[in-house]
Protein backbone atom coordinates (compact mmCIF):
# COMPACT_ATOMS: atom_id res chain seq x y z
CA UNK A 1 0.00 0.00 0.00
CA UNK A 2 1.30 3.45 -1.02
CA UNK A 3 1.11 5.84 2.39
CA UNK A 4 1.84 8.66 0.08
CA UNK A 5 -1.38 8.34 -1.87
CA UNK A 6 -3.39 7.63 0.98
CA UNK A 7 -1.88 11.08 2.43
CA UNK A 8 -3.08 12.50 -1.38
CA UNK A 9 -6.28 11.18 -1.12
CA UNK A 10 -6.78 12.09 2.59
CA UNK A 11 -5.59 15.91 1.45
CA UNK A 12 -7.30 16.26 -1.55
CA UNK A 13 -10.84 15.24 0.69
CA UNK A 14 -9.98 17.40 3.36
CA UNK A 15 -9.87 20.86 1.29
CA UNK A 16 -13.38 22.13 1.84
CA UNK A 17 -14.22 23.44 -1.57
CA UNK A 18 -13.45 20.12 -2.84
CA UNK A 19 -14.80 18.14 -0.11
CA UNK A 20 -18.14 20.43 -1.18
CA UNK A 21 -18.07 19.02 -4.53
CA UNK A 22 -17.97 15.88 -3.90
CA UNK A 23 -20.87 15.61 -1.40
CA UNK A 24 -22.53 17.40 -4.31
CA UNK A 25 -22.27 14.38 -6.34
CA UNK A 26 -23.04 11.98 -3.52
CA UNK A 27 -26.83 11.69 -4.87
CA UNK A 28 -25.19 9.98 -7.99
CA UNK A 29 -26.24 12.95 -10.54
CA UNK A 30 -23.78 14.10 -13.13
CA UNK A 31 -22.63 18.06 -12.81
CA UNK A 32 -21.01 20.43 -14.75
CA UNK A 33 -17.83 22.51 -13.61
CA UNK A 34 -19.43 25.57 -13.01
CA UNK A 35 -22.14 23.93 -11.20
CA UNK A 36 -19.94 22.30 -8.74
CA UNK A 37 -17.73 25.60 -8.67
CA UNK A 38 -21.17 26.74 -6.89
CA UNK A 39 -21.21 24.51 -4.85
CA UNK A 40 -17.67 24.84 -3.50
CA UNK A 41 -18.15 28.82 -3.32
CA UNK A 42 -15.23 29.43 -5.67
CA UNK A 43 -14.65 30.74 -9.28
CA UNK A 44 -14.75 28.32 -12.39
CA UNK A 45 -11.04 28.78 -12.61
CA UNK A 46 -10.56 27.54 -9.22
CA UNK A 47 -13.18 25.15 -9.53
CA UNK A 48 -11.38 23.53 -12.80
CA UNK A 49 -7.87 23.10 -10.96
CA UNK A 50 -9.49 21.23 -7.87
CA UNK A 51 -11.35 18.82 -10.51
CA UNK A 52 -8.50 18.18 -12.34
CA UNK A 53 -6.54 16.47 -9.20
CA UNK A 54 -9.85 14.53 -8.46
CA UNK A 55 -10.08 13.33 -11.62
CA UNK A 56 -6.37 12.29 -11.86
CA UNK A 57 -6.56 10.90 -8.00
CA UNK A 58 -9.15 8.68 -8.80
CA UNK A 59 -12.03 10.74 -6.82
CA UNK A 60 -13.76 11.92 -9.74
CA UNK A 61 -14.69 10.77 -13.59
CA UNK A 62 -15.88 13.17 -16.48
CA UNK A 63 -18.14 11.83 -19.14
CA UNK A 64 -18.25 14.17 -22.42
CA UNK A 65 -21.93 14.51 -23.61
CA UNK A 66 -22.04 17.16 -26.45
CA UNK A 67 -20.55 20.08 -26.14
CA UNK A 68 -20.20 19.96 -22.49
CA UNK A 69 -18.23 17.98 -19.93
CA UNK A 70 -19.83 16.36 -16.59
CA UNK A 71 -18.55 15.10 -13.44
CA UNK A 72 -19.36 12.38 -11.32
CA UNK A 73 -18.13 10.21 -8.52
CA UNK A 74 -15.61 7.85 -9.44
CA UNK A 75 -16.99 4.91 -7.87
CA UNK A 76 -19.46 3.09 -5.42
CA UNK A 77 -16.18 3.15 -3.51
CA UNK A 78 -15.51 6.68 -3.56
CA UNK A 79 -19.04 7.21 -2.16
CA UNK A 80 -18.44 4.64 0.39
CA UNK A 81 -15.47 6.18 1.65
CA UNK A 82 -17.01 9.48 1.71
CA UNK A 83 -20.02 8.47 3.79
CA UNK A 84 -17.73 6.43 5.93
CA UNK A 85 -16.31 10.46 6.39
CA UNK A 86 -19.55 12.05 7.41
CA UNK A 87 -20.68 9.21 9.78
CA UNK A 88 -17.03 10.30 11.92
CA UNK A 89 -17.19 13.75 11.32
CA UNK A 90 -20.88 13.75 12.96
CA UNK A 91 -19.55 12.28 15.59
CA UNK A 92 -18.88 14.60 19.29
CA UNK A 93 -16.47 13.85 21.47
CA UNK A 94 -18.81 15.35 24.31
CA UNK A 95 -20.78 12.95 26.33
CA UNK A 96 -24.33 14.87 25.38
CA UNK A 97 -27.25 13.46 23.65
CA UNK A 98 -26.79 14.87 19.70
CA UNK A 99 -28.66 14.41 16.73
CA UNK A 100 -25.80 12.36 13.88
CA UNK A 101 -26.27 13.13 10.49
CA UNK A 102 -28.72 15.22 8.60
CA UNK A 103 -30.86 17.48 11.06
CA UNK A 104 -33.37 17.82 7.93
CA UNK A 105 -35.87 15.53 8.52
CA UNK A 106 -36.87 14.88 4.66
CA UNK A 107 -33.22 13.73 3.61
CA UNK A 108 -33.37 11.48 7.18
CA UNK A 109 -36.61 9.90 6.09
CA UNK A 110 -35.41 9.01 2.31
CA UNK A 111 -32.23 10.47 0.19
CA UNK A 112 -30.12 9.01 -2.72
CA UNK A 113 -26.19 7.12 -1.25
CA UNK A 114 -24.52 7.15 -4.54
CA UNK A 115 -26.95 5.22 -6.52
CA UNK A 116 -29.31 3.48 -3.47
CA UNK A 117 -32.39 4.51 -1.31
CA UNK A 118 -30.67 5.78 2.41
CA UNK A 119 -32.57 7.05 5.68
CA UNK A 120 -35.22 5.56 7.13
CA UNK A 121 -37.03 4.13 3.91
CA UNK A 122 -33.82 2.16 2.86
CA UNK A 123 -33.56 0.91 6.18
CA UNK A 124 -36.81 -0.29 6.40
CA UNK A 125 -36.31 -1.94 2.82
CA UNK A 126 -33.62 -3.54 3.71
CA UNK A 127 -34.98 -4.83 6.93
CA UNK A 128 -37.97 -5.94 4.73
CA UNK A 129 -35.76 -8.35 2.55
CA UNK A 130 -33.62 -9.59 5.73
CA UNK A 131 -37.12 -10.68 7.43
CA UNK A 132 -38.12 -11.81 4.35
CA UNK A 133 -34.68 -14.34 3.92
CA UNK A 134 -34.33 -12.67 0.67
CA UNK A 135 -30.66 -11.36 1.22
CA UNK A 136 -28.60 -11.74 4.24
CA UNK A 137 -25.80 -9.46 5.70
CA UNK A 138 -22.63 -10.85 7.03
CA UNK A 139 -20.37 -7.98 8.49
CA UNK A 140 -19.33 -6.11 5.78
CA UNK A 141 -20.56 -8.07 2.89
CA UNK A 142 -23.73 -9.70 1.92
CA UNK A 143 -25.27 -12.23 -0.21
CA UNK A 144 -28.76 -13.27 -1.69
CA UNK A 145 -30.73 -16.14 -1.19
CA UNK A 146 -33.07 -18.36 -3.56
CA UNK A 147 -35.91 -16.46 -2.24
CA UNK A 148 -34.59 -13.55 -3.89
CA UNK A 149 -36.52 -13.83 -6.95
CA UNK A 150 -40.09 -14.53 -5.26
CA UNK A 151 -39.91 -11.40 -3.37
CA UNK A 152 -38.97 -9.50 -5.80
CA UNK A 153 -42.17 -10.42 -7.88
CA UNK A 154 -43.59 -8.62 -4.94
CA UNK A 155 -41.93 -5.31 -6.06
CA UNK A 156 -42.79 -5.48 -9.40
CA UNK A 157 -39.44 -6.87 -10.68
CA UNK A 158 -38.16 -9.71 -12.46
CA UNK A 159 -34.85 -10.09 -11.50
CA UNK A 160 -32.65 -12.74 -11.93
CA UNK A 161 -31.36 -13.37 -8.61
CA UNK A 162 -27.85 -15.26 -9.52
CA UNK A 163 -25.15 -12.86 -8.59
CA UNK A 164 -22.78 -11.42 -11.40
CA UNK A 165 -19.43 -13.57 -12.03
CA UNK A 166 -17.06 -13.21 -9.14
CA UNK A 167 -14.26 -11.23 -11.12
CA UNK A 168 -16.90 -8.19 -11.10
CA UNK A 169 -15.54 -5.58 -9.43
CA UNK A 170 -18.94 -4.28 -7.68
CA UNK A 171 -20.91 -6.11 -4.66
CA UNK A 172 -23.59 -7.47 -5.92
CA UNK A 173 -25.34 -7.45 -2.64
CA UNK A 174 -23.43 -5.63 0.33
CA UNK A 175 -25.03 -3.83 3.66
CA UNK A 176 -23.87 0.16 3.74
CA UNK A 177 -24.17 1.77 7.17
CA UNK A 178 -26.97 4.53 7.24
CA UNK A 179 -24.99 8.35 8.09
CA UNK A 180 -28.04 8.86 10.18
CA UNK A 181 -29.90 5.62 11.16
CA UNK A 182 -26.29 4.23 12.37
CA UNK A 183 -27.99 0.48 10.86
CA UNK A 184 -27.46 -1.08 7.60
CA UNK A 185 -29.52 -0.31 4.59
CA UNK A 186 -29.04 -1.83 0.82
CA UNK A 187 -25.97 -1.08 -1.41
CA UNK A 188 -24.18 -2.86 -4.06
CA UNK A 189 -25.76 -3.68 -7.44
CA UNK A 190 -29.19 -5.21 -5.95
CA UNK A 191 -29.58 -1.84 -3.99
CA UNK A 192 -29.36 -0.06 -7.26
CA UNK A 193 -31.48 -1.89 -9.11
CA UNK A 194 -34.23 -1.70 -6.69
CA UNK A 195 -33.46 2.29 -6.24
CA UNK A 196 -33.81 2.50 -10.27
CA UNK A 197 -36.52 0.71 -10.23
CA UNK A 198 -38.48 3.05 -7.98
CA UNK A 199 -37.76 5.89 -9.92
CA UNK A 200 -38.92 4.47 -12.99
CA UNK A 201 -42.42 3.63 -10.99
CA UNK A 202 -42.63 7.13 -9.45
CA UNK A 203 -43.00 5.85 -6.24
CA UNK A 204 -39.83 8.17 -5.42
CA UNK A 205 -38.52 11.12 -7.30
CA UNK A 206 -35.42 13.43 -6.92
CA UNK A 207 -35.05 16.76 -6.01
CA UNK A 208 -33.32 18.76 -7.90
CA UNK A 209 -30.67 20.35 -5.56
CA UNK A 210 -30.43 17.94 -2.65
CA UNK A 211 -29.82 14.02 -1.83
CA UNK A 212 -33.31 14.25 -0.64
CA UNK A 213 -36.24 11.75 -2.14
CA UNK A 214 -39.97 12.79 -2.14
CA UNK A 215 -42.16 10.10 -1.48
CA UNK A 216 -45.70 10.00 -3.89
CA UNK A 217 -48.91 8.98 -2.77
CA UNK A 218 -48.52 6.12 -4.81
CA UNK A 219 -45.13 5.44 -3.46
CA UNK A 220 -46.53 5.37 0.40
CA UNK A 221 -49.38 2.90 -0.95
CA UNK A 222 -46.82 0.22 -2.39
CA UNK A 223 -44.04 1.08 0.14
CA UNK A 224 -46.70 0.68 3.21
CA UNK A 225 -48.15 -2.58 1.33
CA UNK A 226 -44.67 -3.99 1.27
CA UNK A 227 -43.15 -2.92 3.92
CA UNK A 228 -46.11 -3.53 6.53
CA UNK A 229 -47.86 -0.82 8.75
CA UNK A 230 -45.51 -0.57 11.56
CA UNK A 231 -42.06 -0.68 9.70
CA UNK A 232 -43.94 2.48 7.16
CA UNK A 233 -44.63 4.43 10.25
CA UNK A 234 -40.79 4.05 11.18
CA UNK A 235 -40.50 5.69 7.61
CA UNK A 236 -42.95 8.75 8.00
CA UNK A 237 -42.28 9.15 12.02
CA UNK A 238 -39.11 9.88 13.42
CA UNK A 239 -40.59 9.96 16.85
CA UNK A 240 -41.58 6.45 16.31
CA UNK A 241 -37.86 5.17 15.26
CA UNK A 242 -36.58 1.94 17.20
Amino acid sequence: MNTNHIARIASLVGEPARAAMLLQLMDGRLLTATELARAGHVSPQTASRHLAQMVEAGLMGVEQRGRHRYHRLASAEVAKMLESMMQIAVESPVRRRVIVGPRDDTVRMARMCYDHVAGRLGLAMAESLLVERAIEFDGEGGQVTDRLGEVLQRWGLALDPAPPPARSARPYCRPCLDWSERKMHLAGRLGAMLCTHCLEKGWLTRAASSRALTISPEGAQVFRARLGLDAWRRVTDADARS
